[in-house]
């Protein structure tokens, strides 16, 4: 008998189980229908021998000292802080350039032939920018922001391929996560820790699940083992409208594909991740991953990254609509005693990966608040055993 059946050995799934296992001496079993452990943070050395990510680039970054320090029990890290170029048509020259993004003072002065400083950039984005009365699209945040020519070059393609709706039909939350900046940092993101796993991601979750009351079946599906896996209770991170059978329709995603390649050459790229804005390129970006690992070797590798409707289930689409299905979905959850819903597809919600795990610490606070010991679980059985012996 295993106190908790997990679904999910990505971040939701193993920050949990560890807990669970380590702080309360709980059993437990985690399944996943991938061959591998890690979720989408799963890396592995290729062919070649470079580390990649299998399900493309995976930057570890956040501000909660409490999260990188649990992280940190399983890892050693290697410092990075991600850079991304994005190759765009010059408004002034039309020939195609590449510039940082976020947009920053760097970004607007080499696209337009200027030596602006901090303060006059902020006064020709604001020249700029379009005023609009309510902020509800994700058009809306960008163009009251610097208005409509770096919109169309920097935003509106990438979000129409990315998403395969326009940047008006979109909730303001997706384009509000990229910033403007008035300064020259060229940081994609900036927060107290930025860091990789020095040994990788898939190491880090070895790490994390090689405690002895945990068990590992990768491989599995939850609905072929799920009642042959003796269990008191469950976590699931999967999809919410799949554990509840679609009961009131699908929940809609955004799926990507991934093309991997290795190149016999040190270096394919100036940065980690190359963007694409123009909508006459199929693929969003290209990331090479010897900028983010560190790693010394002849060859690279890199990955091309292309959203698609069909595939794993990645981002959860932003629209008012799909909200209010979810929300049928969350009270089927709050009403499903024994399950507990952790993750980003179990909540239908983007996290990034700090997120997860502080979202996974906090449940397990509950939890841990809300049920007795196991030992008082095992005596409570064992009473029972003994009544129906007599």
């Amino acid at each position: 008998m295993f106190d908790w059946l997990i679904v999910g050995a990505g971040f939701a799934g193993s920050v949990l189980a560890e807990r669970l296992a380590s702080l309360r001496g709980d059993r437990v079993m985690v399944i996943d229908r991938r061959p591998h452990i890690g979720g989408n943070a799963y890396d592995h050395r290729d062919a070649a021998g470079v580390m990649i990510h299998k399900y493309g680039p995976h930057i570890f970054h956040t501000n909660s000292r409490q999260v990188f320090e649990h992280l940190s029990r399983f890892t050693q890290w290697h410092p990075y802080e991600h850079r991304v170029l994005a190759e765009v048509r010059s408004p002034v020259t039309g020939q195609p350039m590449r510039v940082p993004v976020p947009i920053n003072l760097d970004t607007v002065n080499r696209l337009y032939g200027l030596s602006l400083s901090e303060s006059e950039v902020e006064d020709w984005m604001a020249a700029r920018a379009e005023k609009v009365t309510e902020i509800r699209s994700s058009e809306d945040v960008v163009v009251s922001k610097v208005g409509r020519e770096l919109y169309e070059l920097f935003f509106r393609g990438y979000t129409r391929k990315q998403w395969a709706l326009d940047p008006s039909e979109l909730d303001k939350s997706v384009t509000a996560r990229v910033p403007t900046r008035t300064n020259r940092d060229d940081r994609y993101f900036t927060d107290s820790f930025q860091a990789m796993p020095l040994q990788g991601y898939t190491r880090m979750f070895e790490r994390m699940l090689a405690h002895p009351n945990i068990t590992v079946q990768t491989g599995v599906d939850y609905r072929e083992v799920r009642d042959s896996i003796p269990h008191r209770r469950l976590i699931w991170t999967g999809p919410v409208d799949e554990y509840f059978g679609f009961r009131h329709g699908k929940l809609p995603y955004r799926s990507l594909q991934f093309e991997h390649r290795t190149l016999e050459q040190e270096r394919f790229l100036p940065t980690g991740t190359l963007n694409y804005p123009a909508e006459d390129v199929p693929y969003t970006r290209v990331s090479e991953y010897k900028h983010m690992t560190g790693q010394s070797h002849p060859f690279t590798s890199i990955t091309y990254e292309y959203p698609s409707a069909e595939g794993d289930p990645y981002y959860p689409i932003p629209r008012p609509e799909n909200q209010a299905l979810y929300k049928k979905y969350e009270a089927l959850a709050d009403a499903t005693p024994d399950v507990w819903f952790v993750g980003r597809l179990a909540t239908y919600r983007y996290y990034n990966m700090d997120q997860i795990v502080g979202q996974a610490l906090a449940t397990f606070q509950r939890i841990d608040a809300s049920l007795p010991p196991r030992a008082a679980n095992d005596a409570v059985a064992a009473r029972k055993l003994a009544a129906a012996g007599d």
